[in-house]
């Protein structure tokens, strides 16, 4: 038994002593840790993509064969990384060691003298050389000569020449000449690109697959003639017009195969029909609490293309039903014949407003600029401290907009410039003669990539011959999310006080003859869409120029989705001694 049991143990300390023997004789295996000195930015990064070292980082089964293999790649993978971004001489200093249980490796990089583009040639040749299609290439600033080399800059103007000469016709286009020669010892380069465009091929026969307009309607569409230059952006662009137009459920719009011999491209164009469709939205707002919003759509009454509306949109102390049938006219992506019905009721503290309103109108586009005449006939009745009256009267009725460059009649978030002027006269059903004009600007600038400058200004002004007489909803009021934040919603206007039979005294807004509101906001962008924003708001509603105007102070903070945008801001009156205000914007699509 003694000796039964001595066995065991003998052959259990063999067992161990072997398994300690063979981890010794294994290789050793740890992580690496890279540190990279003397360069930054642009520089480094490229460093880092070229590394195999890097690609090893954070693993932890790194024995040290694979370290010196690794290690021998250094100082060749530095230089190339360095060769496109024009530094072609750097001194690499690497070294590696073990720290604890890792790998440290350190490379310093000395860039050295850059290389520079002394000689720049850069020239269109062939029937297109005078295409101002072209102006773009030839005033390009990614490469200029005195400026450091650089590889990437080279093939971006390089890929831009064919690309624009394709995408205008130019589809036999070619570089005839692309060179950039290097001297490394001098430390300049040189660069020739010569471009030969080839004959201009043109639209050739359109085929259009469908049934659910009228052919000539469906003509109108079209942003190109057969015949005309060929022009990737053009189809584009009917693509675009097809889609917002809302008749169909789909669309392709396709370039054929060009032909050679007649220089056309042909271009077909198919499309399915759209059902009308159902829906439903909601949202909260400081001004407004609690909204929600039903919506029927018929965007396709009959081939004729017309279109027919109705939304009802309901909140605690505001209710609209609208409802809208639109005509295409001219050019049907962006011009209509309009006849809108609408009643809205809004509820104040001191003043409830029920206005009912039949406006047909038309809309066109010239360039940049799209204008709406209309001519609206309204009833309103208002219920006050004051009393209550109604009126019936008609109010012709004339905006000014810019649309952006491109614009195919797409829903606009925010628009430059946009004026509206209005009036009316006794012999049309006004208690008093009146004109009323109101202008909005924004502005977004960049300042950089994260930080953004919003400027927004609003300016309204009467001419009335009796102010007492002129129905509420055409005199002006500030505060709120979209005027002067840190107030509340239309609270900044002139008030009258009033004392009623049993002695109580009210102060009830009673609106302005002009308006002034300026927003000044700073934004900075920040990871997973977000932003926080700083501003300044400042105006009123008032009847003299010169009054005081209010002013406010907040910070707010963003989050932007493809479906839902939320905003909130907290708003300090620094004209007042009003407490801080909260608003809140949130605005989904169901």
């Amino acid at each position: 038994m003694p000796l039964s049991f001595f066995n065991v143990r003998h052959r259990a300390v063999r067992w161990v002593l072997a398994a300690l023997f063979a981890v010794a004789a294994s290789p050793v295996r740890a992580g690496i840790d890279v540190q990279i000195e003397g360069i930054e930015g642009e520089l480094r990064n490229n460093v880092q993509i070229f590394l195999s070292v890097e690609r090893y980082r954070g693993r932890d089964d790194v024995d040290e064969d694979t370290m010196q293999r690794l290690f021998d790649r250094i100082d060749n993978e530095v230089r190339r990384a360095l060769r496109p971004l024009g530094y072609y001489d750097p001194e690499v200093d690497a070294s590696f060691a073990r720290r604890n249980n890792d790998w440290l490796v350190r490379i310093r990089v000395i860039p050295g003298e850059p290389v520079r583009l002394r000689e720049l040639s850069i020239n269109i040749e062939g029937p297109g050389a005078d295409d101002p299609v072209f102006n773009g290439i030839r005033t390009q600033t990614a490469l200029r000569e005195g400026m450091r080399l650089h590889h990437g800059a080279y093939e971006e103007v390089k890929g831009a020449m064919v690309r624009v000469a394709a995408a205008n016709g130019y589809l036999a286009a070619r570089l005839v000449h692309s060179e950039m020669l290097v001297d490394p010892v001098a430390h300049v380069a040189g660069i020739k690109l010569t471009l030969d465009t080839g004959p201009r091929y043109r639209f050739g026969e359109v085929h259009i697959d469908q049934n659910v307009i009228r052919p000539s309607l469906m003509q109108r569409f079209v942003r190109f003639r057969e015949g005309d230059p060929y022009s990737v952006n053009e189809l584009l662009r009917t693509q675009f017009a097809l889609d917002d137009s809302l008749y169909f459920s789909r669309v392709d719009v396709t370039a054929g195969d060009p032909d050679p011999e007649t220089l056309t491209v042909p271009v077909s164009i198919s499309v399915a029909k759209s059902r009308p469709t159902l829906t439903l939205g909601g949202g909260y707002g400081t001004d407004t609490k609690v909204r929600g919003t039903l919506g029927w759509t018929d965007s396709r009454v009959n081939d004729k293309g017309h279109r027919l509306r109705f939304e009802l949109e309901a909140s605690e102390n505001r209710r609209t039903i609208d409802s809208r049938y639109d005509i295409p006219i001219g050019d049907p992506a962006l011009e209509k014949f309009s006849v809108e019905l609408f009643n809205k009721l809004t509820e104040q503290p001191d003043n409830d407003t029920n206005e009912t309103t039949l406006r047909p109108s038309v809309t066109r586009v010239h360039n940049r600029w799209q204008t709406v005449t209309s001519l609206s006939a309204t009833r309103t009745t208002n219920r006050g401290a004051g009393g209550n009256f109604a009126t019936n009267l008609f109010v012709p009725g004339f905006v000014l907009a810019s649309v952006p460059e491109g614009f195919l009649g797409e829903a606009l978030f925010s628009r430059g410039f946009y004026g509206e002027l209005l009036g009316s006269h006794e012999s049309l059903g006004s208690r008093t003669d009146f004109l009323r004009l109101e202008v909005q600007l924004e502005r977004f600038i960049d300042l950089n990539y994260f930080w953004h400058l919003y400027l927004r200004s609003q300016i309204g002004t009467l001419w009335v011959e009796d102010f007492e007489e002129l129905a509420f909803i055409y005199r002006f009021l500030a505060g709120g999310d979209r005027s002067v934040r840190g107030f509340g919603h239309q609270t900044l206007s002139p008030t009258r006080t009033t004392v009623d039979e049993e002695g109580n005294t009210s102060v009830d807004v009673v609106g302005g003859k002009h308006l002034f509101t300026g927003t000044v906001e700073l934004i900075r962008d920040l990871p997973r869409n977000l932003a926080i924003a700083a501003f300044i708001d400042a105006g009123n509603a008032f009847n003299h120029w010169g009054d005081a105007l209010e002013y406010s102070a907040g910070l707010g903070f963003r989050y932007r989705l493809p479906v839902l945008s939320i905003g909130i801001d907290v708003a300090k009156p620094l004209s007042t001694d009003g407490k801080y205000r909260l608003h809140l914007n949130i605005t989904p699509k169901l």
